[in-house]
């Protein structure tokens, strides 16, 4: 009973407490801290529990091997009394050996009582000292816990950052999707390809205006040697042969 009132009690309260965390967990780091705080607040106080159970059983002991004592002294004063009335009795004091006889029965009554008591606390002593065992297994295991609790805590600190820095990640790479940069790039793009195409435009415009200046060229060399022709036909003569094959001579602006 004394180990379930104690452990029972020490539970009850680690489980409002862990839930009261829980529910109101915000920061994982402060939460584990106080939850290491509040086991080791609870090991305290089951060490006093069972300090003081255990300091209950050796009072227990103390009393029953007092009683133990007391009636091993009892019996010997029972004999001391038994042997003087017997050296009263051989002497012929027969009065005497009654009174020693007498107080040796007394004092044999009295180691009765004491044996009687002894007997009496022995099933208590015993339940106590099982339960003291029990009680200090269950301190240690609780101390075991609280390393548990410790190196779980570095664990799951580790892990809490590891998803947060995830989540951090996660949101980064979310408000860039929304963001969208790489259309941004498209958008970009599009317009370069637009400035290359227009500058393309503009090459192939002036090549087909300096074309049509070279054709203009040959228009007016054809008709200044027309000219000179008519000219010639005018004044009379016709052209020689070696005018007719002689290249034209180009046109000098």
């Amino acid at each position: 009973m004394a180990k379930q009132s104690i452990f029972g009690r020490i539970s009850t309260l680690m489980k409002a407490n862990i839930n009261a965390l829980l529910d109101s967990a915000e920061d994982p780091q402060k939460m584990l801290d106080q939850l290491v705080r509040d086991f080791t607040n609870s090991i305290a106080d089951a060490e006093a529990a069972v300090a003081e159970t255990i300091g209950n059983l050796r009072l227990l002991e103390r009393d029953h091997q007092e009683d133990i004592q007391a009636a091993t002294e009892w019996g010997n004063k029972a004999l001391a009394a038994s042997r003087k009335a017997d050296e009263l009795r051989t002497a012929g004091s027969t009065a005497d050996a009654d009174k020693f006889d007498n107080l040796a029965k007394i004092a044999l009554q009295r180691q009765i009582s004491e044996e009687n008591e002894a007997r009496a606390v022995e099933p208590t002593i015993a339940s106590q000292t099982e339960v003291v065992a029990k009680l200090k297994d269950g301190l240690n295991g609780m101390k075991q816990k609280l390393e548990q609790l410790k190196s779980k805590r570095s664990e799951l600190l580790a892990r809490a950052k590891t998803a947060e820095a995830q989540n951090k990640v996660h949101d980064a790479v979310k408000s860039i999707d929304v963001l969208d940069p790489t259309s941004e790039l498209g958008r970009f793009e599009d317009k370069v390809r637009r400035q290359e195409a227009l500058a393309a435009g503009k090459q192939e415009l002036a090549a087909s205006s300096l074309d049509a200046q070279f054709e203009s060229l040959d228009d007016v060399g054809e008709l200044t040697e027309v000219e000179a022709r008519l000219s010639a036909l005018k004044a009379g003569s016709a052209p020689s042969q070696a005018a007719i094959d002689a290249p034209s001579a180009p046109y000098t602006p």
